[in-house]
């Protein structure tokens, strides 16, 4: 049998000559497969061959292999690749004793123990050996490169067309391949003296080669003895085994080569020439690494491994590093560093040689960064340390701010560079973070508020590259955007302060009787803070990458001066007229239906920034009311499409009341039409008079006075009619008359023409009186229309004193007084037909104020007393800050103003302040303990209420908040309440 000596001979021959001279198969090949089951063992078991190949671009027959299994495992396995001039085989054996092949037999016997080969190149194209008539021995030499004496063939007809017949020529030739078994014991034993002899030889000869003398290269015969005799020397029976003395004499070699050569030639040598002699010799160490370690291999295999020792690649890079690295790194660092510095100071270097001489710092730490990091990256980063701060102290002298970060940007680009040509990956956060601290860090505060050309100059003078670049340089820092968020957010709050001022200033020089260019300056500022706000809101996109800290520096800045009011007029108020001027028919802003959408989205922006929510939406809610009633609005969609961006911003409770008043104004136009088809089949019921009717649910519309007005008799009629037609739709519900809100056409008999006067209904009812009098005193008219003096006064100025005088007054003053006396103007004239005379309006900004503050209360309220009940108990301080979070959406709860609440909620027997501590307070229960003899233990109320539908609607929010037990029923405008 073929004795383990000769099976580990084989594999290591055979892998080590491989390793050495494989050349990676090229990839223009076609591969070949055909299966044949015509070969048959003597049992009758099928043995399978299958063909696998590629087709050589110069020999079409050359590049065949062969497989032979059967079903207890591959035997023999050949792979053959033909490309060009190169040829390898991959041979696979299995457990092969004799394969012995005659006309129709085949005999193979499985071994315990296999194989397997590396690829292998061979030494001449395969059609060579056909045409120098060599035998199959020759031909397998060439190809396995095992021990010689090891295998022995014989030979009968050998010669084959091409080397990737061989397997295939043993079929048809009838070869025989014989593996020989040879002991341990037949072989002549080597001491200690001759084999090192033999190999100090081959190492003399790797050295010459190595410094460029003339030597020949290294035969396979040559390297395979070399080979030989250092597995017979660790093979040999002890005391002959000297594998220890020939692992001591490996680092023995490499030590008396370095001090004897490599040393003397480094250390003559300085700077640049120093570093390139370094690279060579690291380079000629490596290979004289990988050559020893083959010759000496079986001690990596064997010996090393039992003993657990550093396996001879380590043994080899220990040395150069132990007796060159360790003497020569701090010259080399040096050296480097010097470089480096010259680069950076423009000069050309020799990036390649950088590369390789750190690749040495690396590679010598085999596996470990520690050499590199310790011994010269610490070094460099210091000197990079150094060097900007030289460079940044001056540049901060020298240079505007725009100019410093382009040079700044352009350090750190070239840094990068260096990192991507010659320093390892590792180096470059550390290399960018000691950039990044000299230039940017230290500097920040002295960069950023340069007087001429700092953030503020460029903000100023919306140098949006330099803004970009800004950010990009100071994002790289730890907290670097902090101080330019900061400057950014100052500078938005100084542009917008300075349009309040700008606003206030223009409202204070106008004459106080000019409202119209008073309301078109409001108009302006808050055109130029929508102008403002798109602007910066485009720099923190554009410019600061949509980053949070400059969104929320943003934000701030417009809390500040968008709180801030105008010429008396809160921004709640002036964002509400602004939109009205923008929806109204006729407002000053003439705008495409495009742009009123885009103006519309862009103002609900600015409304997040109003802490005064509710104020605004009492405000719109006003002057959406006179767009509905009076026939204002110029579009109904753009109504619509500001409501559904002011609930997606403030949420639906927000708008539920504007969304109602749309909707019911739609509800009493089909009212009004089924009020025409009444008075059509009714003749009778004709007023005689056009009569429109609005009728609307309290609970959504603004809350207006009604007083009883005492109607003129062709009045009365009119309201007769209408609640007779009511009647027949619903018996439930109350209609209160708002004869404020009411117009009226009249025709005026004067001498020279008559005009129609379109009115409201107070001063229509006025008018009326002097049809049956010529004179009226200012007492009579107030008497007889039982309005207020307030009323009179307005309504009695506005037909006496403006511009159309349909009375005359005595005295003839600009001023009514209780002592005036009227009279129809009959001689009164106008150009125009019909004429329109307004009533001054009544200035309603206090009662907004007013109802908001009262709803506040209850929401205060409210929030409190929901608060309580979740939270049994709580401190003083802890409730306002819950409430303030609460209500924070809609409106800034005044902290005082919370603590009022708490207080009347404590005299209300909502809440009870704690004995012991009078900042802690706990929830009421509402059931009381009495001494009396009886006491009522349930009480069950019933309350009709007679409400609008709106306060309803409050009114089912706000008892739940307050009452634990309660049902509530809702019939039309009935509200019946049961809680115990």
């Amino acid at each position: 049998m073929l004795s383990r000596i000769a099976h580990e001979s084989i594999l290591l021959g055979s892998e080590l000559v491989c390793e050495s001279d494989f050349v990676e198969r090229d990839k223009n090949y076609d591969v070949r497969e055909t299966v044949s089951s015509e070969w048959k063992k003597l049992d009758l078991e099928w043995i399978k061959i299958n063909s696998n190949g590629t087709i050589c671009r110069k020999s079409i027959l050359a590049g065949c292999g062969s497989l032979l299994r059967n079903d207890q495992g591959i035997w023999i396995k050949v792979y053959m690749y033909n490309i060009g001039l190169s040829s390898h085989l991959y041979v696979e054996l299995r457990g092969i004793i004799m394969v012995s092949i005659g006309p129709g037999t085949l005999d193979i016997e499985k071994l315990p123990w296999s194989i397997v080969t590396s690829p292998i190149s061979r030494f001449s194209n395969a059609d060579l050996l056909a045409k120098q008539g060599l035998p199959l021995f020759r031909g397998l030499h060439l190809l396995v490169e095992p021990l010689p004496d090891l295998i022995q063939f014989s030979d009968k007809d050998t010669r084959t067309s091409s080397i990737a017949g061989l397997v295939c020529g043993f079929w048809h030739l009838g070869s025989e391949i014989e593996f020989v078994n040879m002991s341990v014991s037949e072989r002549k034993t080597i001491d200690l003296e001759q084999g090192w002899d033999f190999m100090q030889k081959g190492i003399t000869k790797l050295k010459n080669i190595l410094e460029g003398l003339p030597e020949p290269q290294f035969s396979s015969e040559d390297y395979m003895m070399l080979y030989t005799t250092i597995y017979n020397m660790c093979t040999q029976k002890p005391p002959h085994d000297y594998s220890q003395q020939l692992y001591d004499k490996y680092r023995e070699s490499f030590e008396e080569y370095i001090v004897t050569t490599v040393l003397p030639s480094l250390r003559e040598k300085h700077d640049e020439f120093m570093l390139r002699e370094l690279v060579k010799r690291w380079a000629n160490h490596k290979i004289m690494v990988r050559w020893l370690s083959r010759f000496f291999h079986y001690l990596d295999r064997y010996f090393i491994a039992r003993r657990s020792l550093p396996p001879l690649n380590e043994v080899g890079l220990s040395c150069f590093r132990d007796l060159v690295y360790k003497e020569l790194s701090g010259k080399v660092r040096d050296a480097v560093i010097s470089l480096i510095d010259q680069e950076r100071e423009g000069e050309q270097i020799d990036r390649a040689l950088l590369k390789n001489v750190l690749d040495i710092f690396v590679e010598i730490g085999m596996g470990q960064m520690d050499y590199y990091e310790n011994d010269f990256e610490a070094d460099m980063l210091n000197d990079t340390s150094a060097y900007y701060s030289r460079k940044a102290s001056n540049w901060i002298l020298e240079d505007s701010c725009p100019d410093y970060m382009l040079k700044a940007e352009e350090c750190l680009r070239r840094e990068k560079d260096r990192v991507a040509n010659y320093l390892h990956a590792s180096s470059e956060p550390r290399l960018l973070e000691k950039v990044q601290h000299e230039l940017l860090t230290v500097y920040a505060s002295q960069l950023l508020e340069k007087e001429h050309s700092g953030c503020h100059a460029l903000l100023r003078d919306d140098k949006i590259e330099d803004l970009s670049r800004m950010f990009r340089l100071f994002s790289k820092i730890p907290r670097g955007l902090d101080p330019v968020s900061s400057i950014f957010k100052q500078h938005v709050t100084t542009e917008g302060m300075a349009l309040v001022k700008l606003a206030e200033d223009a409202a204070s020089t106008k004459k106080p009787e000019k409202k119209d260019i008073v309301g078109v300056q409001e108009q302006v500022f808050v055109r130029k803070v929508i102008e403002l706000h798109d602007k910066y809101l485009a720099y923190v996109n554009d410019c600061f990458q949509n980053h949070t800290l400059f969104h929320k520096a943003h934000k701030e800045a417009f809390e500040v001066f968008c709180n801030k009011g105008v010429a008396g007029s809160s921004s709640a108020e002036l964002l509400a007229t602004f939109c009205d001027n923008i929806l109204k028919k006729g407002g000053s802003e003439k705008l495409s239906d495009e742009a009123i959408e885009d103006t519309l989205e862009k103002v609900v922006k600015l409304l997040a920034y109003i802490s005064d929510k509710d104020m605004f939406a009492e405000f719109y809610r006003k002057k959406l009311a006179r767009r509905l009633l009076f026939d204002k609005s110029a579009n109904d969609e753009h109504e619509r499409s500001i409501l559904t961006k002011l609930k997606q911003q403030c949420g639906g409770q927000f708008t539920s009341k504007m969304e109602g008043m749309v909707t019911d104004l739609t509800l009493a136009k089909e009212n009004q039409t089924s009020f025409e088809e009444y008075l059509s089949n009714n003749s009778n019921a004709d007023p005689g008079i056009d009569l429109t009717v609005t009728v609307l649910t309290t609970g959504f519309w603004p809350s207006y006075k009604s007083f009883d007005l005492n109607l003129p008799a062709e009045m009365v009629k009119c309201v007769e009619v209408f609640k007779e037609f009511y009647q027949t739709k619903t018996k439930h519900r109350k209609l209160t008359w708002i004869y404020s809100l009411g117009t009226c056409n009249i025709s005026g008999k004067f001498d020279a023409k008559p005009v129609e006067l379109v009115v409201t209904t107070y001063q229509a009812a006025a008018l009326l009186l002097f049809n049956s009098s010529d004179r009226l005193s200012y007492s009579e008219i107030l008497t007889q229309l039982n309005l207020t003096d307030d009323d009179v006064i307005r309504l009695l100025h506005s037909l006496s004193c403006a511009k159309y005088k349909i009375l005359n007054k005595e005295p003839s003053t600009k001023t009514i007084s209780s002592t005036d006396h009227f009279e129809f103007n009959s001689k009164f004239t106008d150009k125009m037909r019909r004429i329109k005379i307004p009533l001054p309006p009544v200035d309603e900004k206090k009662k907004v104020v007013d109802d908001v503050d009262k709803d506040r209360r209850y929401a205060i309220d409210a929030s409190i007393v929901r608060i309580m009940k979740s939270r049994k108990v709580l401190g003083y301080q802890q409730l306002v800050m819950e409430c303030v979070e609460q209500l924070g959406r809609m409106f800034k709860p005044d902290v005082k103003a919370i603590k009022k609440r708490i207080e009347d909620l404590i005299s209300r027997d909502y809440l009870e302040r704690d004995k012991d501590n009078a900042n802690l307070f706990s929830a009421m229960s509402h059931e009381k303990v009495s001494s009396d003899a009886f006491g009522i233990s349930r009480l069950r109320a019933i309350v009709f209420l007679v409400v609008p539908q709106g306060t309803i609607i409050f009114i089912l929010w706000y008892l739940n908040l307050l009452v634990d037990n309660i049902q509530l029923y809702l019939k039309d405008s009935i509200l019946i309440c049961f809680y115990w």
